[in-house]
């Protein structure tokens, strides 16, 4: 099984893709650069956790 991503991160990772949307990357490098454009008050284990979950999940919308 996978590691369960804590709500947190999802909450966050959802909040970018609503309000973002289509300007989301769907790479997790570029998702990284994207997220630290803002002044999230994420640390850097936790937005390596949003741009991995975003990744995934604009993954699964494509498929």
């Amino acid at each position: 099984m996978g590691k369960a991503v804590p709500q947190n991160i999802k909450s966050k990772a959802n909040l970018l893709m609503q309000t973002y949307g289509d300007e989301v990357p769907a790479d997790f490098e570029s998702a990284k650069r994207f997220i630290d454009g803002f002044k999230m008050p994420l640390s850097k284990p936790q937005r390596n956790l949003v741009a991995g979950f975003i990744s995934r999940k604009k993954g699964k919308l494509k498929a």
